[in-house]
């Protein structure tokens, strides 16, 4: 359509192209299309930070820059307002390992600040409960709001350690690039089955797993109840069992209904005998026996989206102990459990203005942003860089993630690593990421498990070289 293209460059008499790193090959065309006569074109990018591959973006956009326009003027923004020299420190030294690159080097006039501090932990879940105590430490002995401290990770499956960490810790969050884990459909349906057994006339608890799974209570049968109990001032739970509510239902949905107020009441019998007996056991039997195990798997079409639901109950069962052998009454447990988990809602939404919240946030969300204080968890082969880049041949984009996710710190800057992660319910060994050895040694020190205690410099530096070591 060559009038319209030529309209267009009539019309369009100067282009200015933002993030030019993450322009893909049609939108590269239509650049290309619309100033190959007047030239005038100015473009802004970091081919540092081009992060979206995945997704179609091509870095040889920028990197042949000159190729595609030979007159162009280059200019390098190094300046760094954001960061201290630490941190910029370790970013430079990270992504010169990249060698289709252009030739850049960050500086600050904001000083050096403080050392990158690496952590060790034996498990995402200590890892996960080590950086909210950090956090805690921080606004209690520094002063430090929860709005200024951001915690960076890989993939979203990685946010349910941290939000339960950060739910039983009674700290406000938001999380930003996903879904909470807490918001998954089969979390909030087992989550409102423990609510009901603790508390059977908890109504908005109740409407929500009696036809989950299907057991022939319908929601027109469950409108009907909610009316009548309206009508006489009493729980939806108490209506099911009233005499004249259930003498207007048919015989079968009456059998439903005793079936499930049975299913109630059993179960609130065995938490309230006072035994100690394990919540994730009879978790897990109860899902077996009620079938709904079976309902995710029958409604759910996709055989992997279904085992990932799975997998997310399982995880969210094997909390309930509190990873100990039960001690104290199951019934107090549970109330304790379900009390730590369900914060304020409002706490956990994506808004554009959270309050003072912890912000939880994936690698590739965090662009553009910056935070006081950063806590990156999860450094570990297989997570970053992904186990996928090897197969792809991505390993270069892996680290220019690692790098933005670096200078989103402004002040401070935690970074940490686990020796073993749950994955599918199981505890499986993990490798920290060969990105590691590549921070420079002077401006790493090495902390302990306690998150808040760093070592001596000098035992800092032999541990962190040690650490290096194992890596090659």
């Amino acid at each position: 359509h060559a009038d319209a293209l030529e309209a267009c460059r009539e019309k369009y008499r100067y282009v200015m192209v933002d993030e030019y790193q993450d322009t893909n090959s049609a939108q590269f065309r239509l650049i290309h299309a619309l100033t190959r006569e007047h030239r005038n074109f100015c473009v802004v990018g970091d081919d540092d930070q081009s992060i979206y591959g995945w997704r179609g973006a091509e870095v040889a956009n920028l990197l042949d820059l000159e190729k595609h326009f030979p007159e162009v003027k280059i200019v390098k923004l190094e300046q760094n307002y954001r960061s201290t020299t630490t941190i910029l420190g370790a970013a430079n030294a990270v992504i010169k390992n990249n060698t289709q690159r252009r030739g850049k080097k960050l500086w600050s006039e904001n000083g050096a600040g403080n050392r990158i501090v690496l952590n060790t932990f034996e498990s995402d879940e200590v890892e996960a409960r080590t950086v909210v105590e950090q956090i805690e430490f921080n606004r209690m002995a520094h002063r430090i709001p929860w709005g200024q401290q951001a915690i960076l990770f890989r993939t979203n499956l990685q946010s349910r350690a941290i939000e339960t960490a950060l739910r039983q810790g009674q700290v406000r969050y938001h999380l930003i690039g996903g879904q909470s884990y807490f918001d998954r459909r089969e979390v909030r349906d087992f989550m409102a089955y423990l609510k009901a057994f603790i508390n059977p006339h908890d109504d908005v608890s109740l409407l929500r797993i009696a036809t989950v799974p299907a057991r022939g209570l319908s929601d027109i049968t469950m409108e009907r109840l909610l009316s009548a109990s309206q009508e006489r001032s009493c729980s939806v739970f108490a209506a099911m069992k009233h005499t004249d509510v259930r003498a207007s239902f048919s015989t079968k949905t009456v059998e439903a209904l005793d079936e499930f107020v049975g299913l109630v009441e059993r179960t609130r019998g065995c938490f309230e005998e006072g035994k100690a007996i394990s919540l994730q056991g009879w978790s897990e039997r109860f899902l077996e026996e009620t079938g709904y195990l079976q309902e995710v798997r029958r409604l759910e079409k996709n055989p992997e989206v279904a085992e990932a639901r799975l997998r997310n109950l399982k995880d969210l069962v094997t909390t309930l102990d509190g990873g100990s052998p039960p001690a104290d009454k199951s019934a107090e447990r549970l109330l304790e459990f379900l009390e730590q988990m369900s914060l304020d809602g409002n706490r956990e939404e994506e808004k554009e203005s959270a309050g003072d919240a912890v912000t939880l946030i994936t690698m590739h969300s965090c662009k553009g942003l910056e935070y006081p204080h950063v806590f990156i968890v999860g450094l570990e082969d297989g997570l970053l860089p992904h186990s996928r880049s090897k197969v792809e041949g991505t390993l270069d984009e892996e680290r220019r993630l690692f790098y933005v996710a670096i200078t989103r710190a402004m002040k401070s800057l935690t970074i940490s690593y686990c020796t073993a992660r749950k994955k599918y319910g199981q505890m499986t060994p993990c490798h920290p990421s060969p990105f590691l050895k590549e921070l420079p040694e002077e401006l790493v020190e090495c902390g302990n498990e306690k998150g808040r205690q760093p070592v001596a410099v000098d035992s800092g530096k032999n541990l962190f070289a040690a650490m290096r070591a194992s890596l090659d």
